[in-house]
């Protein structure tokens, strides 16, 4: 059974309420993506967590350019961006969260292009200052649970061998501060225009939100 983090352990013993965020790249509401993320949710707060879902496409995230400002600045608080949009309030309410979860379906064997923008947004997490031949995680403590949720059309164990969509969001986990702690990967996702999860999917998905919340 994976340790807990002290801040976890500390709001359980004080009766206080985990929070669970969840990061969710897919495109379509309803769909095996934002099931999934639901059944996670469901499940924290029946075990007593507050939880919040970020659906990406509702959200202003422009495109990182590159410009490398918020590296430049040394210490462990995240880069300030100069791009003005919904990317800090996303970041803040992440920061004030114990527990994250990730959530994307696979699009040409990695992460959805909605995904992929906030994650070219943490570099903010980095220091990277000019002369400096690569970026340097600003806090390697990771004092959040995460947990990584996928989709693909197909076989699960196939695109968790073949292609590095789980190792991507690890790392974006990573620098948001947390330790991946479980994964659903669900399969065969695109075989039906309205497809439901199967049972054992739920399953995981519930087990996974009572141990975000401490359980």
């Amino acid at each position: 059974m994976d340790e807990l983090p002290p801040e976890v352990i500390a709001k359980s013993n004080m009766n206080e309420r985990v929070t669970v965020t969840a990061i969710v790249g897919t495109y379509r509401k309803g769909g095996v993506i934002d099931t999934a993320v639901d059944e996670i949710l469901a499940s924290a707060r029946e075990a007593g967590a507050e939880t919040m879902k970020i659906h990406l496409i509702d959200k202003h995230i422009e495109f990182c350019t590159n410009c490398r400002s918020c590296t430049q600045q040394e210490g462990i608080k995240r880069g300030e961006c100069l791009l003005i949009d919904d990317m800090d309030s996303i970041l803040d309410e992440i920061d004030r969260s114990d527990a994250i979860v990730l959530a994307s379906p696979m699009n040409f064997w990695t992460v959805t292009a909605v995904m992929k923008r906030f994650i070219e947004r943490l570099v903010c997490f980095s220091y990277w200052p000019w002369g400096g031949k690569f970026p340097r995680a600003r806090n390697t403590e990771k004092p959040k649970l995460a947990v990584l949720v996928a989709s693909s059309a197909a076989p699960a164990f196939i695109a968790r061998l073949f292609t590095r969509m789980l190792g991507l969001m690890k790392s974006a986990a990573g620098l948001l501060g947390g330790r991946t702690v479980g994964v659903l990967f669900v399969g065969f996702a695109a075989t039906q225009q309205k497809q439901p999860l199967t049972e054992k999917a739920i399953r995981k998905a519930r087990h996974l939100g009572k141990k975000l919340a401490g359980g």
